[in-house]
């Protein structure tokens, strides 16, 4: 045990990132580029299973703000000196015939939008709260974060390169882990919290950049929250901040993001 938390403590002194816009410290033993090419297989086999939908003014509105969004965070990453994250990004938006209320965001910006939510979005505005969102934890890295805890969990700090070679099995169960698939009770779910947490702060910010007012961001959560009827599951026990935690820390945010927005406005 104490040979594990030394490994623990020297990784965390040696291998860590900050996170653009928030400038928290993370935990970064896996390179962008290699999280973005295992994210273009699992990103191909979902689409491969799943229904696209193209050619419509709800596809048409996922691709457009994601677009604008993605465009507005590069010329925040090259003016906050992180060009070199830019070549990590292929951005790809998705739509898919579902009756779910999600989105997600891969490592390398794929995007993938459910119809199930599209609903409660009901414009472009609404698109941009959960693009914001969903483009946040691809840029925060949270994947690769969650996947450095897992790789120092399961195998002590082994080096990424020994896992995929030596524990093909176990290193995809931990990619999975990482986007909340087999996650348990216990260390993972804190830090899920967390993630959510920065990327609503993160994708207020970034909806204000690309021109969409923020002000629109607790009132999908509020949306969102009623289309629930309080069926969510106890903030605890979730993954997720409770909606009215959302609202909460959205409103007490909204100064920052709005004057981003305001100057935005004035400069078109």
């Amino acid at each position: 045990m104490k040979k594990v938390l030394a490994t623990v403590l020297v990784l965390a002194i040696y291998s860590c990132s900050t996170v653009p816009l928030t400038g928290r410290r993370q935990l970064s033993l896996i390179p962008g580029a290699q999280m973005s090419s295992m994210a273009v297989d699992q990103y191909k086999q979902v689409l491969g299973q799943s229904k696209i939908v193209n050619g419509t003014a709800q596809s048409k509105m996922v691709k457009d703000v994601g677009a604008r969004i993605s465009v507005a965070v590069e010329k925040y990453l090259r003016q906050k000196g992180h060009a070199d994250m830019i070549k990590e990004f292929a951005w790809e938006f998705n739509l898919i015939e579902e009756n779910v209320a999600n989105a997600w965001c891969m490592p390398g910006g794929k995007v993938a939008f459910y119809t199930g939510i599209m609903g409660i979005c009901q414009d472009e505005a609404g698109v941009a709260v959960v693009m914001g969102h969903e483009v946040a934890h691809a840029v925060a890295k949270h994947g690769s974060e969650r996947m450095s805890q897992g790789l120092v969990q399961q195998f002590g700090g082994m080096a990424l390169q020994v896992a995929l070679q030596d524990k093909p099995a176990e290193t995809q169960s931990l990619y999975m882990a990482a986007y909340g698939l087999g996650a348990q009770y216990g260390a993972i779910l804190p830090f899920s919290r967390l993630h959510e947490s920065e990327a609503d702060e993160m994708g207020l910010v970034f909806m204000a950049m690309a021109g969409y007012d923020p002000r629109e961001a607790p009132k999908f959560w509020e949306r969102m929250a009623a289309q629930s009827g309080g069926a969510a599951p106890m903030e605890f026990l979730s993954t997720h901040p409770s909606n009215q935690t959302r609202i909460k820390d959205l409103n007490a945010q909204m100064a920052k993001a709005y004057s981003i927005y305001q100057k935005n406005q004035i400069q078109k």
